[in-house]
Protein backbone atom coordinates (compact mmCIF):
# COMPACT_ATOMS: atom_id res chain seq x y z
CA UNK A 1 0.00 0.00 0.00
CA UNK A 2 2.90 2.29 0.14
CA UNK A 3 3.87 4.91 -2.05
CA UNK A 4 7.22 3.59 -2.19
CA UNK A 5 6.52 1.35 -4.07
CA UNK A 6 3.92 2.62 -6.57
CA UNK A 7 5.16 6.14 -8.03
CA UNK A 8 2.29 8.26 -9.63
CA UNK A 9 2.88 8.74 -13.54
CA UNK A 10 6.12 7.02 -13.66
CA UNK A 11 6.23 6.43 -17.52
CA UNK A 12 5.44 10.24 -17.94
CA UNK A 13 7.63 11.63 -15.14
CA UNK A 14 10.63 9.46 -17.17
CA UNK A 15 9.35 10.64 -20.69
CA UNK A 16 9.38 14.03 -19.80
CA UNK A 17 13.20 14.11 -18.40
CA UNK A 18 14.42 13.20 -21.84
CA UNK A 19 16.44 11.25 -20.35
CA UNK A 20 20.19 10.70 -22.17
CA UNK A 21 22.76 8.13 -21.39
CA UNK A 22 25.48 10.54 -20.57
CA UNK A 23 23.44 12.99 -18.85
CA UNK A 24 23.44 14.29 -15.43
CA UNK A 25 19.88 13.90 -13.21
CA UNK A 26 18.25 15.21 -10.02
CA UNK A 27 15.29 13.03 -8.29
CA UNK A 28 14.94 15.73 -5.71
CA UNK A 29 12.12 13.98 -3.88
CA UNK A 30 13.76 10.50 -3.58
CA UNK A 31 11.27 9.12 -1.43
CA UNK A 32 11.11 5.27 -2.07
CA UNK A 33 13.75 5.25 -5.11
CA UNK A 34 9.89 4.50 -7.16
CA UNK A 35 11.14 7.03 -9.98
CA UNK A 36 15.00 7.11 -9.19
CA UNK A 37 15.31 3.63 -9.98
CA UNK A 38 13.75 3.82 -13.44
CA UNK A 39 15.98 6.63 -13.87
CA UNK A 40 19.25 4.83 -13.76
CA UNK A 41 18.02 2.08 -16.46
CA UNK A 42 17.99 4.37 -18.94
CA UNK A 43 21.67 5.79 -17.55
CA UNK A 44 25.01 4.62 -19.30
CA UNK A 45 28.21 4.34 -17.17
CA UNK A 46 29.16 7.99 -17.44
CA UNK A 47 25.40 9.34 -16.06
CA UNK A 48 24.46 10.25 -12.92
CA UNK A 49 21.64 10.47 -10.83
CA UNK A 50 21.10 12.31 -7.70
CA UNK A 51 18.50 11.60 -5.12
CA UNK A 52 17.40 13.97 -2.39
CA UNK A 53 15.32 13.32 0.60
CA UNK A 54 15.56 14.88 4.15
CA UNK A 55 13.38 11.96 5.33
CA UNK A 56 15.64 9.27 7.80
CA UNK A 57 13.75 6.33 6.01
CA UNK A 58 14.25 7.80 2.54
CA UNK A 59 18.29 7.05 3.35
CA UNK A 60 17.54 3.69 4.42
CA UNK A 61 15.55 3.29 0.76
CA UNK A 62 19.00 4.53 -0.81
CA UNK A 63 21.28 2.48 1.27
CA UNK A 64 19.35 -0.27 -0.76
CA UNK A 65 20.31 1.02 -4.30
CA UNK A 66 23.88 -0.34 -5.39
CA UNK A 67 24.60 1.85 -8.51
CA UNK A 68 27.80 3.06 -9.77
CA UNK A 69 25.29 6.49 -11.19
CA UNK A 70 24.03 6.93 -8.07
CA UNK A 71 24.43 9.62 -4.61
CA UNK A 72 21.57 9.87 -2.53
CA UNK A 73 22.00 13.51 -0.74
CA UNK A 74 20.08 13.29 2.77
CA UNK A 75 18.83 17.26 2.63
CA UNK A 76 16.19 19.33 2.20
CA UNK A 77 16.09 20.35 -1.84
CA UNK A 78 16.06 23.88 -1.09
CA UNK A 79 19.55 22.97 -1.14
CA UNK A 80 19.93 21.87 -4.21
CA UNK A 81 22.48 24.10 -5.70
CA UNK A 82 25.38 23.86 -2.63
CA UNK A 83 24.91 20.16 -2.60
CA UNK A 84 25.56 19.88 -6.06
CA UNK A 85 28.31 22.28 -6.33
CA UNK A 86 29.67 20.40 -3.43
CA UNK A 87 29.98 17.13 -5.71
CA UNK A 88 31.66 19.48 -8.46
CA UNK A 89 28.67 19.36 -10.57
CA UNK A 90 27.47 22.73 -12.03
CA UNK A 91 25.02 22.15 -14.62
CA UNK A 92 22.41 19.27 -15.16
CA UNK A 93 20.24 17.93 -17.88
CA UNK A 94 17.08 17.23 -15.60
CA UNK A 95 15.54 17.83 -12.47
CA UNK A 96 12.27 15.46 -11.38
CA UNK A 97 10.17 16.75 -7.94
CA UNK A 98 6.96 14.76 -7.40
CA UNK A 99 5.32 16.68 -4.49
CA UNK A 100 3.77 16.12 -1.13
CA UNK A 101 3.72 13.57 1.70
CA UNK A 102 3.67 9.82 0.38
CA UNK A 103 1.54 7.56 1.90
CA UNK A 104 4.30 5.59 3.90
CA UNK A 105 4.37 8.51 5.67
CA UNK A 106 0.89 9.28 6.08
CA UNK A 107 0.23 5.70 6.98
CA UNK A 108 2.60 5.75 10.28
CA UNK A 109 0.74 6.74 13.03
CA UNK A 110 3.81 8.23 15.49
CA UNK A 111 4.58 10.98 12.69
CA UNK A 112 1.32 12.76 12.97
CA UNK A 113 0.25 13.25 9.15
CA UNK A 114 -2.79 11.56 9.15
CA UNK A 115 -6.25 12.40 10.72
CA UNK A 116 -6.94 8.72 10.71
CA UNK A 117 -4.48 7.93 13.80
CA UNK A 118 -3.82 9.40 17.21
CA UNK A 119 -0.59 10.27 17.73
CA UNK A 120 2.18 12.83 18.39
CA UNK A 121 1.58 15.97 16.82
CA UNK A 122 4.88 16.00 15.01
CA UNK A 123 4.32 16.46 10.75
CA UNK A 124 8.03 16.81 10.62
CA UNK A 125 9.71 15.89 7.05
CA UNK A 126 12.62 16.52 8.84
CA UNK A 127 12.65 14.71 12.09
CA UNK A 128 16.03 16.86 13.21
CA UNK A 129 14.72 19.65 12.73
CA UNK A 130 13.22 21.63 16.10
CA UNK A 131 9.52 22.81 14.96
CA UNK A 132 6.81 20.40 15.05
CA UNK A 133 3.07 20.89 14.61
CA UNK A 134 3.15 20.71 18.48
CA UNK A 135 5.05 23.82 18.61
CA UNK A 136 2.73 25.66 16.11
CA UNK A 137 -0.73 25.00 17.70
CA UNK A 138 0.58 25.93 21.50
CA UNK A 139 2.97 28.85 20.52
CA UNK A 140 2.23 30.79 17.02
CA UNK A 141 0.20 33.94 17.88
CA UNK A 142 -3.90 34.29 17.01
CA UNK A 143 -3.12 35.94 14.06
CA UNK A 144 -0.49 33.35 12.80
CA UNK A 145 -2.44 30.94 13.35
CA UNK A 146 -5.68 32.61 11.63
CA UNK A 147 -2.63 33.04 8.71
CA UNK A 148 -1.66 29.77 8.11
CA UNK A 149 -5.15 28.53 8.30
CA UNK A 150 -6.67 30.71 5.82
CA UNK A 151 -3.61 30.79 3.50
CA UNK A 152 -2.19 27.01 3.54
CA UNK A 153 -5.30 25.55 4.45
CA UNK A 154 -8.08 27.56 2.67
CA UNK A 155 -10.20 27.13 5.95
CA UNK A 156 -13.13 29.44 5.51
CA UNK A 157 -13.55 29.58 8.95
CA UNK A 158 -9.65 30.23 9.87
CA UNK A 159 -10.48 33.45 11.92
CA UNK A 160 -12.67 31.33 14.37
CA UNK A 161 -10.75 28.02 14.84
CA UNK A 162 -7.50 29.96 15.39
CA UNK A 163 -9.36 31.66 18.36
CA UNK A 164 -10.59 28.37 19.96
CA UNK A 165 -6.93 27.33 19.33
CA UNK A 166 -5.61 29.59 21.62
CA UNK A 167 -9.15 29.54 24.12
CA UNK A 168 -8.04 25.81 24.37
CA UNK A 169 -4.33 25.79 25.21
CA UNK A 170 -5.09 29.02 27.37
CA UNK A 171 -5.80 25.66 29.92
CA UNK A 172 -4.47 22.96 27.95
CA UNK A 173 -1.61 22.64 25.99
CA UNK A 174 -2.39 20.31 22.80
CA UNK A 175 -0.21 17.61 22.69
CA UNK A 176 -1.83 14.58 20.37
CA UNK A 177 -4.01 14.40 17.21
CA UNK A 178 -6.75 13.43 19.11
CA UNK A 179 -6.48 16.99 21.26
CA UNK A 180 -6.45 18.75 17.90
CA UNK A 181 -9.56 16.73 16.58
CA UNK A 182 -11.95 17.51 19.26
CA UNK A 183 -11.22 20.75 18.68
CA UNK A 184 -11.93 20.81 15.23
CA UNK A 185 -15.53 18.55 15.37
CA UNK A 186 -16.89 21.69 16.99
CA UNK A 187 -16.17 23.64 13.93
CA UNK A 188 -16.19 21.47 10.65
CA UNK A 189 -18.91 21.66 8.42
CA UNK A 190 -21.96 19.25 8.32
CA UNK A 191 -20.69 16.01 6.19
CA UNK A 192 -18.00 17.58 5.39
CA UNK A 193 -15.65 17.19 8.30
CA UNK A 194 -12.93 14.74 6.95
CA UNK A 195 -12.09 17.30 4.02
CA UNK A 196 -12.25 20.08 7.01
CA UNK A 197 -9.78 18.00 8.99
CA UNK A 198 -7.10 17.41 5.53
CA UNK A 199 -7.68 20.74 5.04
CA UNK A 200 -6.32 22.14 8.84
CA UNK A 201 -3.99 19.44 8.87
CA UNK A 202 -2.41 19.99 5.13
CA UNK A 203 -1.91 23.81 6.22
CA UNK A 204 0.14 23.21 9.49
CA UNK A 205 1.96 20.87 7.67
CA UNK A 206 2.87 23.49 5.07
CA UNK A 207 3.93 25.73 7.77
CA UNK A 208 6.06 23.05 9.99
CA UNK A 209 8.30 22.31 6.88
CA UNK A 210 8.06 25.22 5.25
CA UNK A 211 7.01 23.68 2.14
CA UNK A 212 6.13 26.52 -0.18
CA UNK A 213 8.85 28.45 0.75
CA UNK A 214 11.48 25.28 -0.09
CA UNK A 215 9.38 24.77 -3.27
CA UNK A 216 10.32 28.43 -4.59
CA UNK A 217 13.72 28.07 -3.71
CA UNK A 218 14.18 24.89 -5.24
CA UNK A 219 12.52 26.19 -8.84
CA UNK A 220 14.49 29.65 -8.55
CA UNK A 221 17.93 27.33 -8.49
CA UNK A 222 16.68 24.70 -10.92
CA UNK A 223 16.51 27.79 -13.77
CA UNK A 224 20.47 28.52 -12.49
CA UNK A 225 21.55 24.34 -13.02
CA UNK A 226 19.70 23.00 -15.41
CA UNK A 227 21.80 23.47 -18.72
CA UNK A 228 20.48 24.62 -22.00
CA UNK A 229 17.65 21.78 -23.12
CA UNK A 230 17.37 20.41 -20.11
CA UNK A 231 14.42 19.53 -18.52
CA UNK A 232 12.21 20.24 -15.45
CA UNK A 233 9.61 17.46 -14.30
CA UNK A 234 7.10 18.79 -11.47
CA UNK A 235 4.44 16.62 -10.29
CA UNK A 236 2.40 18.09 -7.91
CA UNK A 237 -1.43 17.50 -5.58
CA UNK A 238 -3.03 20.11 -4.66
CA UNK A 239 -3.52 24.11 -6.28
CA UNK A 240 -1.07 25.59 -3.50
CA UNK A 241 1.98 23.20 -5.25
CA UNK A 242 0.67 23.55 -8.62
CA UNK A 243 0.29 27.47 -9.18
CA UNK A 244 3.59 28.86 -8.39
CA UNK A 245 5.12 25.96 -10.37
CA UNK A 246 3.14 26.89 -13.32
CA UNK A 247 3.63 30.64 -12.57
CA UNK A 248 7.54 30.08 -12.63
CA UNK A 249 7.34 27.96 -15.93
CA UNK A 250 5.10 30.63 -17.86
CA UNK A 251 6.54 33.65 -16.17
CA UNK A 252 9.52 33.39 -14.64
CA UNK A 253 7.60 34.37 -11.35
CA UNK A 254 5.58 33.37 -8.68
CA UNK A 255 3.32 36.59 -8.44
CA UNK A 256 2.71 39.51 -10.02
CA UNK A 257 3.03 40.64 -13.62
CA UNK A 258 6.47 39.42 -15.22
CA UNK A 259 9.24 42.25 -16.59
CA UNK A 260 8.57 42.52 -20.56
CA UNK A 261 12.24 43.91 -23.08
CA UNK A 262 11.59 46.28 -25.29
CA UNK A 263 9.87 43.96 -27.53
CA UNK A 264 7.24 42.44 -25.19
CA UNK A 265 8.74 39.16 -25.11
CA UNK A 266 8.45 37.84 -21.12
CA UNK A 267 12.15 36.97 -19.84
CA UNK A 268 11.83 33.54 -18.51
CA UNK A 269 13.85 30.86 -18.10
CA UNK A 270 11.59 27.59 -19.41
CA UNK A 271 9.46 27.47 -21.96
CA UNK A 272 6.44 24.60 -21.14
CA UNK A 273 6.54 21.54 -22.73
CA UNK A 274 2.76 21.08 -22.75
CA UNK A 275 0.06 23.58 -22.57
CA UNK A 276 -1.84 21.72 -19.54
CA UNK A 277 -0.77 19.60 -16.87
CA UNK A 278 -0.76 16.25 -17.63
CA UNK A 279 -3.28 14.00 -15.46
CA UNK A 280 -3.12 10.29 -14.63
CA UNK A 281 -5.32 7.40 -16.87
CA UNK A 282 -8.36 6.02 -15.42
CA UNK A 283 -6.77 2.98 -15.04
CA UNK A 284 -3.72 4.45 -13.08
CA UNK A 285 -6.40 6.08 -10.84
CA UNK A 286 -8.24 3.23 -9.91
CA UNK A 287 -4.99 1.44 -8.61
CA UNK A 288 -3.94 4.34 -7.30
CA UNK A 289 -5.89 6.78 -5.98
CA UNK A 290 -3.32 9.04 -5.14
CA UNK A 291 -2.67 9.93 -8.70
CA UNK A 292 -6.40 11.36 -8.53
CA UNK A 293 -4.88 15.15 -8.12
CA UNK A 294 -1.67 14.73 -9.25
CA UNK A 295 -0.94 17.36 -11.66
CA UNK A 296 2.54 16.98 -13.93
CA UNK A 297 3.99 19.40 -15.33
CA UNK A 298 7.22 19.53 -17.69
CA UNK A 299 9.68 22.36 -18.79
CA UNK A 300 12.35 23.03 -20.63
CA UNK A 301 15.29 25.08 -19.90
CA UNK A 302 15.74 28.41 -22.77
Amino acid sequence: MSEYHNPVMLQECIEGLAIKEDGVYVDVTFGGGGHSKEILKHLGEKGRLFGFDQDDEARLNAEAIDHSSFTFVQSNFRNLKKFLRLHGVKKIDGLLGDLGVSSHQINKPERGFSTRFDGPLDMRMNQSQATAAVDVLNDYAEKDLHRILGQYGEVRNAKTLAASICTHRAGARLETIEDLLGILRKHAPRHREFKYFAQVFQGIRIEVNEEMKALEEMLVQSAEVLDENGRLVIMSYHSLEDRPVKNFIKNGIFFGEPEKDLFGNVDKPFKGITRKPIIASDNEIKENNRARSAKLRIAEKV
